[in-house]
């Protein structure tokens, strides 16, 4: 027992240095403690969401775009912490007015967290920056296979410089849709909505892969090259979604992350559920893909409502979830709308379904403890909250759509914005970096074909 208390409190005094020689520490200070340890691990979590969409992107994708996918991915990772630092934190978060927010540019927080802080800013710089990123590569969905490298670079000064950070301010900085009562605590707009359409402009303005269509209209389906790398991207993300869910309590308080990282999976496990068996149903067939697409709408769903409803809404939530995006999937494919990565139906779709339902099932109880808005049209009886919701995801859906078909499509004007037909039949990996993602696969290819 006394061997097991000395440990203990050799790993408090690792964990919180300044806590073990202070003669009287405060609650407060404890508490400030435990908070900015939690916020960091939850950026962690986030970030490692990364590694998720490389393996998403790449295994939905054919061999010779792999290199091109992972490299991508860090590049913009990179760039996108440059420019949030720059201007972004500052548009989402600094002051301003209920539109922008201005200030706080080439951000230098304080090395410590002062008196009366729940945790240092520079920790929650590092979470916000984490969430921005993840929506920028939900983004990339929609140039899969076919744009080019100098696409992503433009595209990523401007998303998460500008777009990006004024839905995040109009919603989570103090913004006007904050001050209607706009219900989205982890995301389901801020992040998945607008990385969604994002990517709807992309794949509109570059127009379907070749080989994706027939002169009849009729759709091929293009595989990716490695179903293994999406299952475990999928389990990845899922993991990762409890510091973009839970996490996003910002506190270690009274543990009410816990509730919030129940309701996730639960969402989580009825959207893979409920999609298995749609697939089965139509298909007679039960689909992977669509399974391991609903899986990843059940938690884009119950990313806007996790704080907000009951386990059993929850559970409906993310049903309702995995039900749509099986349909959704068809229904971009029979328009012509290429979307590889099913971005618009797992963000999109979703995400808009997340939204709305804190409308319909959001609690007044749990409204009150987020303090943010009220409880939906189940609960109250009252449309407001459901009004709230439907406006959120109109505006914000619709800021984001302009000003990314601005800028691809200026972009696409001055410096282009597809490869040519020759380097996207030889891939990307080849005709933007000069070497392959699997250099012995594909040399044996070619020594097959030759």
């Amino acid at each position: 027992m006394i061997k097991k208390m000395v440990l203990a409190l050799g790993l408090l005094c690792i964990l919180f240095p300044t806590l073990a020689f202070a003669e009287d520490p405060s609650g407060a200070t404890l508490n400030m403690g435990l908070n900015s340890l939690w916020v960091m691990v939850a950026f962690v979590l986030v970030l490692l969401m990364q590694a998720g969409f490389i393996l998403l992107e790449t295994g939905s994708t054919r061999m010779k775009n792999a290199g091109h996918v992972a490299g991508k991915t860090i590049f913009t990772a990179g760039l996108a912490a440059l420019i949030y630092w720059a201007v972004g934190y500052g548009i989402s978060f600094g002051g301003g007015n209920s539109f922008i927010g201005w200030g706080d540019f080439f951000y230098s927080p304080p090395f410590a967290a002062g008196d009366g802080d729940a945790y240092p800013s520079s920790v929650y710089w590092l979470f916000q920056l984490a969430f921005a990123v993840v929506s920028l590569s939900i983004a990339w969905g929609g140039f899969a296979e076919r744009a080019k490298l100098s696409s992503y670079l433009v595209f990523t000064i401007f998303f998460a410089g500008l777009i990006y950070p004024i839905i995040a301010h109009w919603i989570w900085g103090g913004g006007w849709l904050a001050e209607d009562g706009a219900q989205d605590f982890a995301g389901s707009t801020v992040v998945h909505l607008s990385g969604a359409i994002a990517a709807f402009a992309a794949t509109v303005l570059l127009k379907p892969r070749i080989g994706k269509y027939n002169k009849d209209g009729s759709a091929n389906e293009i595989q990716g090259h490695n179903q293994v790398f999406t299952a475990l991207s999928v389990l990845l993300l899922w993991v990762g979604w409890f510091g973009f869910n839970a996490g996003s309590t910002v506190s270690v308080g009274d543990g009410f992350f816990g509730y919030v990282g129940f309701t996730t999976m639960l969402g989580a496990g009825a959207g893979a559920v409920a999609a298995l068996l749609v697939s089965w149903a139509i298909s007679g067939k039960a689909d992977i893909t669509a399974t391991l697409n609903g899986t990843l709408a059940g938690l884009v769903a119950i990313t806007a409502s996790c704080a907000f409803v009951d386990p059993w809404a929850a559970v409906v939530i993310g049903a309702v979830a995995g039900i749509l995006v099986v349909f959704s999937a068809k229904f971009f494919e029979k328009v012509k709308v290429d979307d590889p990565i099913y971005a618009l139906s797992v963000h999109g779709v979703a995400g808009i379904w997340g939204t709305l339902a804190n409308g319909i099932f959001a609690t007044t109880e749990l409204a009150e403890k987020v303090g943010i808005g009220q409880g939906g049209l189940i609960d109250t009886g009252n449309w407001k909250q459901l009004w709230v919701q439907f406006e959120s995801v109109v505006v914000c859906g619709a800021f984001v759509m302009a000003a990314s078909f601005l800028v691809l499509g200026v972009m696409k004007l001055i410096i282009g914005f597809r490869v040519t037909e020759e380097q996207e039949i030889v891939g990307l990996d080849l005709s933007e970096h000069g070497a392959y993602g699997y250099p012995e696969q594909m040399k044996k290819g070619q020594d097959i074909q030759a």
